[in-house]
C-alpha cells in the first residue's frame, strides 16, 4: 500500500497545469487555465483548471478532480499506476507500507525489449508477401496496419536472433518471448504468425497475439503472465481507441484481436477485446472510468453466451447508477469481424444502440432458468438471483432490480429484502417535536462555509469544538475536521479533494469546488469564513432568543439564566 502521508506530499509537489498540459493544450483565461474537456465533445471551452487550487472542473459535464484522478480518467489507469507514473514524473520513489503483497519492479530495459521485438515482426511483414496478402484478405488496410502495429513472425525456431543482441539474454524468456526448454535449448514462442502487439495506457509494448496464417492450433497464441503482462487488467486496442472512447462515449467489447481491428477498419474505432480471459471487474472499472456505456458484443454460439454472463457476474459490482452496460449477440454464423464487412458500419452501430440493457439481459437469463407459473419456480428465481443483486452497490440499479425481482416472484419488495436480509432505508424518525435549541442554519451559510474550507483546508481548526452543523454539507465539514485532527501533514485543497473522492461527501465537495473556482486569486477567504462563522453564530443566538420570548421571556428564567441571555444579547448586537 502507499502511505497517505505520501500521496499528498505528492499533490503538494505537483503542478496540475504542467500534469494536463502533457496530454490538452490549455490556455490561460484570467486566474485559471481552459481547453475543450476531453472527456465530453464540446465546442467552447468548458474544462477550467485552478493552478492556485490544484484541481480541475468542467461546467459542461461535470468531471473534475485532481492531478492523480485526472491521469485516471484521461489515460485509463488505476490509482497505484497514476500515482506511480506522476511520482517518476517528477523524480520521487513511491514507499511501499507493509503489505503481504509482493510488489514488482519492472526494469525499463524490458519494454526496450518488446519495442525491438514488435520493429523486428513489423520489418518481417514487409518482406513476406504471404502474411501481406493474408490481411489483404481479411480486409485491412497498411494504415491500420501500421496503426495497430501488426507484424509477421517467420517460420523459423529461432528468428529473434536478428533482432537482439544476445539471444541467451535471461529477459527474452521473462518477457515470454523465448521459450528455454529442457538442456537449456531456447526457441522462439511465436512462429509463422500474424503478431499483435499489446500495449498498455502508456503507450509501452507489454505482450503480444499470434494468429496462424493457415490452419493451426491454437488459432491464437498469447504471450504468457510476465510482469509486464497481466491477462485480466490489459485490454487490446485500449491505447489505440481511448480518443474515440471519450468522443462516443461508448466502448464496445469483442473477444478477438481481428474483431478489434476490423471494426477500426470500418469506422468503428471504439472496439477493445479481452486477452484470451473473460472479462475481469478491472476490466469493467477500467472501462468506466473512461465512458458512460459499454457494449459486450459476443457471439451467439454456446461459448458466446458463456463468456457474455461471465462479463454480467464481473460487472455486476461494478455497476455505477447513471452509466449504461449492454450486451450484443451477434447471428451464430458471424462475428464482429465478419458482420461489419459484411453488413456495413451503419448495420453494425445500430445493432449496437439496440443492444439489451444489462437488466433486461440479467432479468431474460433468469427467467428463463423457472417456471413462474409455479410456487417452486418462483422460489427458485428468488434464490438465483440473491447472490447476483446483493453483488451490486450502486443504490439505484439495485433497488429497480430488486423490484423487479419481487414482482416476477409475486412478493412485496418489503418480503424480498426482508428474505434477503437487506436493511429498509430508514424512514426520518416521527414523533412529537421539541422546542429548537437552535435554529437551522440557512443553507447558504453553510454553502459558503464550505467554500471556504474548499480553498483552505486549515481553516476548519478556527471552528470552535462544540459547532454544530446541518445538512449535507455540515457533515461534509465535521468529516473534514476529522481528517484534520488524524492529519500531522501540510494540508492542500487538492490533498483534500482526493482524500473525499471515494467518501459519501465526494457530491458536496464537488459542488463547492465547481463555485469556488469564479473566485479570484485577490478574494479575501478568511474574511469570508470569519463573517460566514460568525453570522452562523448569531442565527443560532436568534434561535435561542426566539425560542425564549415563546415562553415567556427573561421573566421565566431564574438569575443565572437570565445573565446568560444578557450575555447573548450582547453578542447579536456585535
Amino acid at each position: 500500500m502507499i502511505p497517505k502521508s505520501f500521496i499528498q506530499d505528492l499533490l503538494n509537489r505537483l503542478d496540475i497545469v504542467d500534469v494536463i498540459e502533457r496530454y490538452v493544450p490549455l490556455k490561460k483565461a484570467g486566474t485559471n487555465f481552459v481547453a475543450c474537456c476531453p472527456f465530453h465533445t464540446e465546442k467552447s471551452p468548458s474544462f477550467t483548471v485552478s493552478q492556485s487550487k490544484q484541481f480541475y472542473h468542467c461546467f459542461g459535464c461535470g468531471a473534475h478532480g485532481t492531478a492523480i484522478g485526472f491521469v485516471m480518467e484521461h489515460t485509463g489507469m488505476g490509482f497505484v499506476e497514476a500515482i506511480e507514473d506522476l511520482a517518476k514524473g517528477i523524480g520521487l520513489a513511491v514507499p511501499q507500507e507493509a503489505s503481504n503483497i509482493t510488489q514488482v519492479k519492472v526494469a525499463p530495459d524490458l519494454y526496450d525489449l518488446m519495442q525491438s521485438a514488435t520493429r523486428y515482426y513489423r520489418d518481417q511483414l514487409k518482406v513476406t508477401p504471404r502474411a501481406i496478402e493474408y490481411l489483404k484478405k481479411r480486409g485491412l488496410s497498411g494504415e491500420v496496419a501500421a496503426r495497430f502495429g501488426i507484424g509477421y513472425s517467420p517460420d523459423d525456431w529461432q528468428n529473434l536472433r536478428a533482432a537482439v543482441s544476445n539471444y541467451q539474454d535471461a529477459s527474452l524468456v521473462e518477457t515470454g518471448l523465448v521459450i528455454e526448454g529442457e538442456g537449456g535449448k531456447r526457441y522462439d514462442r511465436f512462429r509463422d504468425r500474424i503478431m499483435f502487439p499489446i500495449v498498455n495506457v502508456k503507450g509501452q509494448i507489454i505482450g503480444f497475439g499470434g494468429r496462424v496464417l493457415d490452419k493451426g492450433e491454437p488459432k491464437y497464441l498469447n504471450s504468457p503472465e510476465t510482469t509486464l503482462f497481466e491477462k485480466g487488467h490489459e485490454l487490446y486496442g485500449l491505447y489505440q481507441a481511448q480518443k474515440a472512447i471519450r468522443a462516443q462515449q461508448r466502448v464496445i467489447v469483442v473477444e478477438g484481436y481481428m474483431d478489434v481491428v476490423a471494426l477500426a477498419q470500418n469506422g468503428v474505432e471504439y472496439a477493445v477485446a479481452t486477452l484470451g480471459t473473460a472479462t475481469t471487474p478491472f476490466h469493467v472499472q477500467k472501462l468506466l472510468r473512461l465512458c458512460e456505456q459499454i457494449v459486450f458484443c459476443f457471439d451467439g454460439d454456446k461459448p458466446g453466451q458463456k463468456a457474455a454472463w461471465r462479463a454480467l457476474e464481473n460487472a455486476l459490482p461494478q455497476l455505477q447508477d447513471g452509466k449504461r452496460i449492454g450486451f450484443l449477440f451477434l447471428p451464430e454464423e458471424h462475428d464482429p469481424d465478419t458482420y461489419i464487412r459484411e453488413y456495413g458500419r451503419d448495420a453494425f452501430e445500430h445493432e449496437v444502440e439496440n443492444s439489451l440493457p444489462l437488466s433486461g439481459y440479467l432479468l431474460r437469463e433468469l427467467t428463463a432458468q423457472v417456471d413462474l407459473k409455479t410456487q417452486e419456480g418462483r422460489s427458485a428465481l428468488l434464490k438465483n438471483a440473491q447472490p447476483l443483486l446483493t453483488a451490486i452497490t450502486a443504490p439505484t440499479t439495485a433497488l429497480l432490480l430488486r423490484k423487479e425481482i419481487a414482482a416476477l416472484a409475486g412478493v412485496t419488495q418489503a418480503e424480498l429484502e426482508a428474505l434477503w436480509s437487506i436493511k429498509p432505508v430508514a424512514a426520518p424518525p416521527r414523533g412529537p417535536s421539541a422546542p429548537p435549541k437552535a435554529k437551522r442554519a440557512a443553507p447558504s451559510g453553510m454553502r459558503t462555509l464550505l467554500r471556504c474550507l474548499v480553498m483552505k483546508p486549515e481553516l476548519a481548526r478556527e471552528l470552535p469544538k462544540d459547532w454544530q452543523g446541518e445538512g449535507a454539507e455540515g457533515a461534509a465539514i465535521h468529516a473534514l475536521v476529522d481528517w484534520l485532527n488524524e492529519s500531522a501533514d501540510e494540508i492542500s485543497t487538492a490533498a483534500m479533494i482526493q482524500h473525499f473522492q471515494d467518501s459519501m461527501h465526494k457530491p458536496v465537495f464537488e459542488s463547492a469546488q465547481a463555485d469556488v473556482m469564479q473566485w479570484g486569486e485577490d478574494f479575501d477567504v478568511a474574511a469570508e469564513f470569519a463573517d460566514t462563522l460568525q453570522g452562523l453564530r448569531r442565527a443560532v443566538i436568534d434561535a435561542e432568543l426566539d425560542a425564549l420570548n415563546a415562553k415567556g421571556g427573561l421573566s421565566s428564567l431564574n438569575k443565572d439564566e437570565q445573565a446568560r441571555y444578557l450575555q447573548l444579547l450582547q453578542l447579536c448586537k456585535k
